[in-house]
């Protein structure tokens, strides 16, 4: 068996367990795009931040090229990349995860002490520790650390050991520690601008704190979920659902802080911005309040 067909063989094998996945060329990049969609011409892909009806049926456009479609892993444009591809890389939001690239001995020690164990796969220099879970993606949000999520892509070097845990708050506070940063550059495709709600946003909610996120929290995993499909719709649902909530109150309750979230939850796992923002409006406008 030679190399170019283990690669696809692993490829195909993980779309089958719902990984989206895409070659790697030498230097462990994406393949370049065509020439169609070189400079973003094709007005880029559905899904990606510059939603556009870009659907070629070439691996362009790095990770957001990655898929779990059987024939389009094996149609004649992607069998040729397999063939010059010399690793297999996925989409890790795509699958519902979030990748914490330790890239040196220093950076593994620190994550022993400072953050939950979880799945762990052995690299060439360091570690991946992988949470249930997606968020944005950033480089460098320690010394050789990187986060890889939403809008990127993470080699596939084995299923790793150890059990999977949930995304945890230490390491959403990574990126956001980043992201308060001016002029650091490396951040991948971050929101310019984080949604969070506390009362700060809602002087008029009758609710606690606690109450309102729990609820979030809960309706996000759900949109987070539907990797495959249904995401749309779920979030739809979730703002339905989480707005009904504050009908009785006297407001202003920051729902608008709230759809915002329940977008970016849908956005992590394929659904266009656009089509997000439509459903989530209509979810908080339908319960008849949006305020």
């Amino acid at each position: 068996m030679t190399q170019p067909t283990d690669i696809r063989h692993t490829a195909l094998e993980l779309a089958a367990a719902g990984v989206p996945v895409l070659p790697l060329r030498r230097g462990k990049r994406p393949f370049d795009n065509c020439p169609n969609c070189s400079g973003s011409a094709c007005g880029d892909r559905p899904h990606m931040k510059a939603a556009g009806p870009c659907h070629c049926p070439r691996p362009c456009h790095a990770w957001a090229a990655a898929t779990t479609d059987p024939a389009v892993l094996s149609s004649p444009a992607w069998v040729s990349a397999w063939r010059a591809a010399v690793a297999v890389a996925y989409h890790p939001a795509g699958a519902g995860v979030t990748v914490v690239d330790l890239d040196n001995a220093a950076a593994v020690t620190w994550a022993r002490e400072n953050l939950p164990t979880t799945r762990t796969v052995q690299t060439t220099r360091g570690e991946h520790w992988i949470y249930r879970g997606t968020m944005q993606s950033a480089n460098k949000v320690r010394p050789g650390m990187d986060i890889k999520s939403r809008m990127t892509y993470a080699r596939w070097l084995g299923s790793g050991t150890g059990t999977m845990t949930d995304l945890p708050s230490a390491v959403r506070a990574l990126i956001g520690r980043e992201e308060t940063t001016p002029g650091r550059g490396g951040v991948v495709s971050s929101a310019p601008e984080r949604a969070t709600w506390d009362h700060t946003v809602a002087t008029g909610c009758r609710h606690t704190e606690r109450y309102v996120l729990t609820g979030l929290e809960r309706g996000l995993a759900m949109v987070r979920s539907c990797t495959e499909s249904g995401a749309g719709s779920k979030a739809y649902g979730v703002a339905s659902f989480l707005a009904t909530q504050h009908t009785d109150c006297p407001g202003p309750c920051g729902l608008d802080t709230l759809g915002r979230q329940i977008v970016e939850a849908a956005v992590s796992v394929g659904v266009p911005e656009p089509y997000a923002q439509r459903a989530v409006t209509r979810g908080l406008h339908g319960a008849g309040r949006a305020a």
